[in-house]
């Protein structure tokens, strides 16, 4: 196992206060405060390293930042690191992916499924749970939602029995439209042609979004592939 320097960038007075000096160790080297002998005589280290080794493998925590935060929740134990313990070990337990369109919710199905309000006239086909996040902060979409949980990609040896696809072939209906709100990537234009030619003769309107120039955008530092996406999706005013 590779371990990490917890102390690292520690003043003498933070190591005092988190122990780095009560195993006779006077250093924070990987080989003297990390050892597994030193780590099985001082117990309370194990515990601040797993921490550090948890909160690294969150999104944009490297091993420097996920110090920081562990000393951050050590430091507010009561008003932040209990609090926080106790929602997670409850989102745990309560949150489970929607059997319909795969949104997280803690009632089966999703309060966007059993919304009555929604039109149920289209569908939006989403790769991840954050593209859904993203579409609904605009309030610019009130239908249905599919997430696909990925995208197709050989090389990484991701199938279509690997994904929701069949779930939502089985799920859409000849008067509904499928809006493929796909990545604009290889992949995701992949999954969508791959989707597009399951349902094709099926009856269902299939819709994508537009690309082009971003609202702001300047086209000096637009890229080949967004100009000419937007020049063949121009429209008349």
């Amino acid at each position: 196992m590779t371990w990490i320097p917890a102390c690292a960038g520690m003043t003498r007075t933070e190591k005092l206060r988190f122990g780095y000096f009560t195993v006779g160790v006077n250093d924070c080297s990987d080989e003297a405060a990390f050892s597994p002998s030193i780590l099985s005589r001082g117990g309370h280290l194990s515990e601040l390293d797993a921490l550090i080794q948890l909160l690294a493998k969150l999104p944009g925590l490297g091993p420097r930042s996920a110090r920081r935060a562990a000393l951050h929740l050590i430091k507010r134990r009561e008003t932040l690191m209990m609090p926080l313990a106790l929602a997670l070990t409850h989102a745990a337990e309560a949150i489970r992916p929607c059997p319909v369109c795969g949104n997280l919710d803690t009632l089966e199905p999703c309060a966007i499924c059993r919304d009555p309000e929604r039109d149920n006239t289209a569908i939006c086909v989403v790769e991840d749970l954050a593209d859904l996040w993203a579409l609904e902060r605009t309030g610019a979409y009130r239908g249905r939602y599919h997430v696909l949980g990925g995208t197709l990609s050989a090389l990484d040896g991701v199938g279509p029995e690997d994904l929701t696809i069949d779930r939502l072939l089985a799920r859409v209906k000849p008067d509904q439209e499928l809006i493929l709100a796909l990545n604009a990537t290889v992949e995701g234009q992949t999954t969508a042609h791959y989707i597009a030619d399951r349902l094709a003769g099926s009856g269902v309107k299939l819709s994508r979004l537009a690309q082009g120039v971003p609202i702001g955008g300047e086209l000096d530092y637009l890229d080949d592939g967004t100009l000419t996406a937007a020049l063949n999706a121009r429209r008349a005013l």
